[in-house]
């Protein structure tokens, strides 16, 4: 039994079921839900496919999941370089660590639910039309799981059917095999989801279904058929990149570009704001029933990772600098210094355009501050000028750094996050993004053909492709002949930094260890080749006792 429950708690592989021979001891639910009264109209599957939503949006937004895609990558590592938070890779990259645990056994729940669903349409009284999207809708989500799996851990066991008694012989398929397994989900998917314009804001559509379908046959080495599906989707009538100002904020930073609006709050849906370039926004809704309470949930800490805490600046003298956390650019929140962008990515990324793409104006890359506290003698100064640099910030240079301010909202929190409107002073609860969120824009699925197309080798359509995101941001075209795989890595760092989930990138590219050793000034040097996958957590291994599951190379248990 210990080892039954052992299964049960650390791998989320399959619901127990117990089952009895005495007919006495059957019983029949009536006034609670289970399986067996719960699956049977419409809403009933709706309820079922709303909680995989939640699911993902829970480990995707969090600091357990999302955010740790981007630390100790090309792109980011910890500001504190403490041990914590992906710190030191020695303690993370371990067969027994809770960080990399989360990473195996999160979506694992959410394949255990879409099984659920998927065994049970058939009893349902749904419509063949409604069985036909439920079964899309489950059979996507079973896709995006396994997407995170094999590009974290290569081959991983494959779970193609509800398990409904005890089971501990799982074995590991090869990644091969369960690439092909994703492409049937997402194929079928592709097939009977809606399209994007028949869906709520943040449901998933076939358009979204053929971007990772396209990504899937690029793994598989099919690049025709990548070109494809992510031209389905670039050439859809309902899709566009954004290439006019737009949104919530256009008066009110009248310096702001069409970037910046990309990201301010209110801007992300295609209801709200007609944002064309959105295919798949994370709605973090504040102070609703079923989101988050905005006083005491950082829910999505990215704003709170990201951003120094200039709020702790001293002046020269040794005294406060600065008024508090703030929510204008020269402070943009209530940060703590956990994830600063790496130097190649603030600096080097932007080449001879540094000075032109938009991606890098003085509104989306904050590298000013200034002393705002008017009790300050050195008020209305740099504090990070030489003569006139802010005393803790010599010592602890984590205090501040040049950050994206795509992570938070400037001057545009929530109402409930104030102490002081008037001063745009916050509560100590401040931290989280308050925006919807992207796991898909337009932009990503320009940046997945040209892929294809450079593995295709058409390096002249991957150039068109790639110069159509970088003529939005008003950078200088890329000619074909220097178009590579390592060139589109670094545009979609200058476009997605933030957004794409950079590990899966890299380490579906192949390119995770090099790219990091080369680019992370801090942390390239803790990179060993065997961690281009995370280890097996050995809980599970452990729990496996009908059959043996190899360990990936390079770890021990």
């Amino acid at each position: 039994m210990k080892k039954i429950l052992t299964i049960i708690g650390h791998c989320a592989l399959f619901l127990c079921c117990l089952s009895c021979e005495k007919e006495f001891l059957n019983e029949t639910p009536l006034d609670f839900l289970s399986p067996a009264n719960t699956y049977r109209t419409y809403t009933d599957f709706q309820a079922a496919l709303a909680g995989m939503y939640s699911q993902v949006r829970g480990y995707e937004m969090s600091s357990k999941g999302g955010i740790r895609t981007f630390l100790a990558t090309d792109i980011a590592y910890n500001a504190r370089q403490d041990g914590d938070r992906w710190g030191n890779l020695a303690t993370v990259y371990i067969s027994s660590s809770e960080q990399v645990q989360d990473f195996w056994e999160n979506p694992y729940k959410t394949i255990k639910n879409a099984n659920a669903v998927l065994a049970r349409l058939e009893q349902s009284e749904l419509t063949s039309e409604q069985k036909a999207v439920v079964e899309a809708e489950a059979r996507f989500f079973r896709a995006y799981c396994y997407r995170n799996l094999v590009y974290y851990f290569g081959g991983v066991p494959l779970v193609k059917e509800e398990i409904t008694s005890p089971k501990r012989d799982f074995t590991r398929a090869t990644r091969e095999e369960v690439l092909a397994f994703m492409r049937e989900d997402l194929a079928f998917a592709a097939e009977n989801l809606p399209g994007i314009a028949e869906v709520e804001d943040g449901k998933v559509s076939d358009l979204v279904a053929k971007h990772y379908l396209a990504e899937t046959c690029i793994s598989l080495g099919d690049y025709k058929s990548a070109i494809q599906y992510a031209g389905d989707v670039i050439n859809d009538n309902n899709t566009a990149l954004m290439t006019k100002r737009f949104g919530s904020r256009v008066s009110a930073v009248p310096d702001g570009d069409v970037f910046f609006d990309l990201f301010q709050r209110g801007n992300q849906n295609r209801s709200s704001a007609k944002n064309k370039e959105a295919l798949w926004v994370i709605q973090m809704e504040e102070d609703i029933r079923g989101g988050y309470t905005v006083t005491t949930d950082y829910s999505y800490p990215l704003e709170r990772f990201h951003v120094p805490t200039v709020h702790t600046l001293t002046d020269p003298d040794g005294k406060p600098g600065m008024l508090g956390p703030r929510s204008d650019f020269n402070v943009g929140g209530r940060g703590v210094s956990y994830m600063r962008a790496t130097e190649w990515m603030i600096n080097q990324s932007w080449g001879s355009d540094f000075d032109k793409d938009i991606r890098n104006s003085a509104v989306n890359i904050i590298r000013e501050v200034i002393y705002d506290n008017p009790a300050s003698a050195w008020y209305g100064q740099s504090a990070i000028a030489p003569e006139s640099m802010s005393k803790n910030y010599k010592a602890q240079n984590y205090r501040w750094y040049p950050w994206l301010s795509k992570v938070t909202c400037p001057g545009d929190h929530p109402e409930g996050l104030y102490t002081d409107m008037e001063k745009g002073l916050l509560t100590n609860a401040a931290g989280g993004t308050y925006a919807d969120q992207y796991l898909l824009r337009l932009a990503e699925t320009y940046l997945l053909r040209a892929e294809a197309f450079l593995l295709d080798n058409q390096p002249d359509k991957a150039a068109e492709d790639i110069n159509v995101v970088r003529r939005r941001a008003k950078a200088s075209d890329v000619a074909p002949a220097d178009v590579t795989l390592d060139y589109i890595l670094d545009e979609r760092a200058r476009e997605l930094c933030f957004e794409e989930r950079r590990r899966i990138t890299l380490n579906r590219t192949g390119t995770f260890v090099e790219r990091t050793r080369r680019l992370n000034e801090w942390q390239g040097w803790q990179v060993e080749d065997h961690m281009s996958l995370f280890p097996i957590p050995y809980s599970f291994i452990e729990a496996n006792t009908g059959a043996v599951i190899e360990q990936n190379p390079g770890y021990s248990n």
